[in-house]
């Protein structure tokens, strides 16, 4: 630790979304921002796969996917990992409040998903992040 500064709990994302654009967008900046994107997939069964494959420190997912399944879907499958699953969608989330961390609102810039990382490291760490990103809602623990 060096003047204060915490290592990151986060550092490999797996990131679950359907729209093309979304997902580079969110690959580009989790990249530029010093994460690793272990993967970008669409669906239930890939998410799934790279679950159960690799070891992750969150999973971003949208509720609306490719194929059967869902964001719940894929937040049960991390739950069971042990791995903290973030919604980032502009959908309901139904039961999802019971299955992840929090939930960031559609549309948000590139400077709400990085302060919403900071928020969740912070959370992760078992401190309160003092001011949460605007779009972002935090669960209590699930």
């Amino acid at each position: 630790m060096l003047f204060g500064k915490r290592d990151r709990l986060i550092r490999r994302i797996l990131v679950v979304e359907d729209e093309p654009l979304v997902a580079f967008d969110n690959e580009h900046l989790l990249t530029d921002a010093g994460y690793e994107v272990v993967a970008t997939v669409d669906n239930l069964d890939d998410a799934r796969a790279v679950i159960e494959a690799e070891k992750l420190d969150l999973v971003l997912t949208d509720m609306k996917l490719s194929g059967d399944g869902d964001g719940t879907g894929v937040a049960r499958i991390a739950r069971k990992k042990g791995v903290p699953v973030l919604f980032v969608t502009a959908h309901e989330i139904g039961d999802g409040e019971g299955l992840g961390i929090g939930c960031l609102s559609k549309p948000y810039s590139n400077k709400v998903l990085r302060g919403a990382l900071e928020a969740l490291d912070k959370r992760l760490q078992g401190r309160g992040p003092k001011k949460l990103p605007p779009q972002l809602t935090l669960f209590e623990r699930a």
